[in-house]
């Protein structure tokens, strides 16, 4: 991870797999908390960018190795996250489709699906477009 220390920027590139993706996040953590973010804001986006980059490795790089690029900028009211990788795109979209949470119902819950719910909740300004076969992913979370 190279990071400016003035600035509050820091940027990192992983390889898509679970563990490099588990090595970000508890790097991700400690810095967001050497910059003092709110516990809360903290949490919020260690679990947005847990399941964005999990999405990316299950989905994106689902048929070949590849990276992930990640940039985050903290600034004095919000944490603004940038995600790229040249993985597959989202399924038949160029933009975010309206996801919505999975309806549990009865004793039978879903094992997968609220990722995209959990995302679209703790976030701010989320945007995705793929662009010269990348995928460009960028929310913002309160600080």
């Amino acid at each position: 991870m190279s990071c400016d220390a003035g600035a509050r920027l820091t940027r990192f590139v992983i390889a898509a797999d679970p563990m490099s993706v588990r090595h970000a996040l508890q790097a991700v953590f400690a810095r967001l908390t050497a910059w003092r973010m709110s516990a809360d804001a903290r949490d919020s986006a260690q679990i947005v960018l847990a399941e964005a980059l999990n999405n990316i490795v299950i989905h994106a790089y689902a048929q070949a190795p590849g990276e992930i690029e990640v940039t985050l900028d903290l600034s004095a009211t919000e944490l603004t996250c940038r995600i790229v990788d040249a993985g597959l795109p989202l399924p038949g979209c160029s933009v975010l489709p309206a996801w919505v949470a999975p309806s549990p119902g009865g004793c039978d819950l879903p094992e997968g699906g609220y990722g995209w719910h959990l995302i679209r909740t703790l976030s701010q300004d989320l945007s995705y477009r793929r662009e010269g076969g990348r995928n460009f992913l960028t929310f913002k979370i309160s600080s």
